[in-house]
């Protein structure tokens, strides 16, 4: 049974209701897309340092990353079922409230320190992200017009992208640059008591975390969202039971395709430290020189705040600084896809970035030094269109079913607990060979776009409630 993402004021499907904007709402929205992107990036840079701090292999390092990704499967239904009981505003300030708790979680596991209660917390974060994902990714997508639902979605998820390229940032410099992991060269073993000292770096970026979401909350507590009016979710309950999910090729294709796309994703996240902080990938004679003539062109513009580290040793800190690229390049592309969608076919668009994705992961596989490193960076930018374009072409047409549909779509965000698989295959076969996994995917993502997007037995929308 399908999770329901319905409620009295649940999003109407495609509903532009006469005389409410929805601009203002769709803004605030967007900080909590950019919100919930900076929070799962942190974990990139949280990863490696966990690495050092517990002394663990690519496999439990990337456990952590799966506990993640297995609350998006775990709190998907729970979630539908809270924001059918409480409202969708409340459930908003409740997934806010939640992560908040997590993020002071986060602050007791570096205390203690304890790799359990860390796991514990990073699952307690996500599920409050989950809450806001189940909400906040079907009422963007579904408020306007149909045909502008992909280029609407990538143009906030934009905004995600802005949040996933400070994040590094931001961890590379409270997290990776104040521990003693963080800044050695690679095959630095640590003392007990410099794991400790490790251990506790995490406490202030968390604690900052912690009071940016209770804010955040409070102001979504008190804005006057758009209230959606119950009579059309009652005729739509009444149409649903004629109809049949499976029915729609592009849902049955697109739930897996975000399947896959998060493994792709994630994968390429979570080991970047680890894979461009190896002898011969960034720290080489080449990356210095492009290194410091990127420094020499900020000095000159004046913008010194965003020069990278010297690269005397290419240390995790620096591959943290570096990952900001991979970010930018998704943030770059979801508002270029977004104008170029209003032009062009999404799934054609999908599909000619799915073979730069791919071609770009191969480079990585087989390449070396800074062209390796730089091939894996761009890929951030042939990613940056597929999960909202995946989204909006799989519950495309989907009319009274599109609740639903996008209940199945959230769940298969828990696709990127699956990372643990591309940890085992770098464990046992290496760090660069485990990107041919990515590559796998980046081909699934293009038989989605040709043939699995397309609208089969589409039905119409049910009409759109009154304002209330």
């Amino acid at each position: 049974m399908p999770p329901v993402v319905s409620s009295a004021d649940a999003p109407a499907v495609h509903a532009q209701q006469p005389g409410v904007r929805y601009g203002p709402a769709l803004t605030l929205l967007a900080s909590l897309f950019f919100m919930w992107g900076f929070i799962t990036v942190i974990n990139n840079t949280l990863l490696p340092h966990l690495r050092s701090v517990f002394e663990l292999s690519y496999t439990q390092t990337t456990l952590i990353e799966s506990v993640w990704f297995i609350a998006y499967f775990v709190a998907s239904i729970p979630s539908a079922k809270l924001i059918e009981r409480i409202g969708y505003q409340k459930s908003l300030v409740t997934g806010l409230l939640i992560m908040a708790a997590g993020a002071c979680g986060m602050m007791l596991a570096a205390s203690i320190p304890s790799y359990g209660v860390t796991l514990v917390m990073l699952f307690v974060i996500a599920s409050g992200i989950t809450l806001l994902q189940v909400a906040a990714n079907p009422y963007v997508a579904v408020v306007g017009k149909p045909e502008t639902a992909s280029s609407r979605l990538n143009l906030v998820q934009a905004l995600n992208s802005a949040g996933t390229m400070l994040a590094p940032l931001f961890g590379a410099y409270l997290i990776l640059g104040r521990s003693k992991g963080g800044t050695a060269t690679a095959g630095t073993v640590l003392t007990e008591a410099e794991r400790m000292a490790d251990a506790h770096s995490v406490i202030l970026p968390y604690g900052l975390v912690a009071v940016v979401l209770v804010i955040l909350a409070v102001i979504i507590a008190k804005f006057p969202l758009p209230a959606m009016g119950s009579a059309g979710s009652r005729v739509a309950k009444e149409e649903r039971k004629h109809l049949s999910l499976w029915n729609h090729r592009n849902l049955v294709f697109g739930v897996p395709a975000i399947f896959i796309y998060l493994i792709a994703e994630i994968g390429v996240a979570n080991l970047f430290v680890n894979f461009t902080s190896q002898p011969g990938i960034g720290n080489n004679e080449v990356m210095w020189w492009i290194v410091n003539a990127f420094n020499s062109i900020i000095g000159v513009i004046g913008i010194n705040p965003f020069a990278l580290p010297s690269l005397d040793v290419f240390t995790p800190q620096d591959a943290g600084n570096h990952l900001a690229f991979l970010w930018g390049g998704m943030m770059v592309g979801r508002f270029v896809g977004s104008a170029i969608m209003h032009r062009f076919d999404a799934g054609n668009v999908l599909a000619f970035f799915s073979i730069g994705a791919f071609a770009v992961m191969m480079i990585t596989v087989f390449a070396h030094g800074p062209v390796a490193m730089w091939s894996l960076i761009l890929v951030g930018l042939f990613h940056s269109i597929m999960f909202p374009t995946i989204f909006t072409l799989g519950i495309k047409g989907l009319g009274p079913l599109t609740e639903e549909g996008s209940g199945l779509l959230v769940m298969a965000i828990a696709g990127g607990a699956l990372v643990i698989v591309q940890g085992w295959i770098a464990d046992n076969y290496g760090l660069q060979t485990s990107f041919l996994l990515t590559a796998a995917c980046e081909l699934y993502v293009l038989f989605y776009a040709l043939w699995g997007s397309k609208v089969t037995n589409a039905v119409p929308d049910p009409v759109p409630a009154a304002a209330e």
